[in-house]
């Protein structure tokens, strides 16, 4: 048996057993005849379109949930329910196990969105699941079956120096780096790349409270991925220095992705979170 076939067998297990379990919360509560609620019509009406999934944002490296927060807000006021999961940061494969369990808990169609590293992280937790119907990839690194995230920001990325210490902190400082090592941005990194678009203050902010990820995890390679069966959309930052626009262009033709273009940095999604909304949106109601 396959590590897919495998996967795609626990995926299945697990859904059973939650479906089970609300089935019989269901039967606990219903008593009688039928008892219309209000909002019940409106809410049938929606169900002949297809109920809205669910939306699952998944951060990059060197941020944490909180980055998704401009984005949240203007997708629950439409209307959607939206998860925003810790995105651990360790290795691309236990990464994509701890998000393909977390898809497993939610029921309905979910719409699964990743920024950055998270595209990788989406491209690999999704392949197989029936219930994600589309993939949307902002500013991300979208691999191919054996290609790494270090690999794919290419030679003209900001993070891209021949001494790596100019650009990175490493925790333990010993090198060569171990795929154990964290690796963190260094000031200059986040405010000439990284952060570009935003204040001096708040770039700095970001840099205090930055996660680290793991040398391992950017440089191991990746599964099957999803967008081989699951449509997907691309936003493009053309302002871009972390994965430049040209990077992405690239990954978005190769996915064979519907691509969107917005004039932002790498943390378009905290500096033009409508934008960001509105591309996923459109994937949302492309879906039902």
């Amino acid at each position: 048996m396959t590590v897919t076939t495998r996967s795609a067998l626990r995926r299945a297990r697990r859904r059973t057993r939650r479906r089970a379990g609300l089935a019989m919360l269901v039967s606990l509560f219903t008593i009688g005849s039928a008892v219309t609620l209000p909002g019940a019509a409106d809410a049938h009406s929606s169900e002949r379109h297809g109920p809205k999934p669910t939306i699952v944002l998944v951060h990059g490296a060197w941020a944490d949930a909180s980055s998704w927060t401009g984005v949240v807000r203007d997708l629950q006021a439409d209307g959607y329910r939206v998860v925003a999961p810790a995105n651990p940061l360790r290795a691309l494969e236990a990464d994509s196990d701890y998000l393909e369990t977390l898809l497993a808990t939610i029921d309905g169609p979910i719409v699964l969105v990743g920024h950055s590293y998270g595209a990788a992280v989406i491209t690999n937790a999704a392949t197989g699941d029936p219930a994600v119907q589309a993939l949307v990839f902002v500013n991300g690194s979208v691999p191919a079956e054996g290609e790494t995230v270090a690999e794919l920001a290419g030679p003209d990325s900001a993070l891209s120096a021949p001494d790596p210490t100019t650009v990175f902190d490493f925790v333990p400082a010993a090198l060569p780096p171990t795929a154990l090592t964290d690796v963190y941005l260094k000031p200059t990194t986040v405010l000439r790349s990284f952060a570009a678009g935003l204040s001096r203050d708040r770039a700095l902010a970001l840099w205090a409270t930055q996660r680290p990820i793991t040398f391992g995890a950017l440089n191991e390679t990746s599964g099957k991925p999803a967008w081989e069966s699951i449509p997907s959309w691309y936003l493009i930052g053309t302002q871009d220095r972390v994965i430049p626009s040209s990077a992405q262009e690239a990954m978005a033709d190769k996915a064979g992705s519907t691509v969107v273009r917005y004039n932002a940095g790498h943390l378009g999604l905290v500096t033009h979170p409508a934008q960001v909304a509105r591309t996923i949106t459109a994937a949302a109601r492309a879906t039902r």
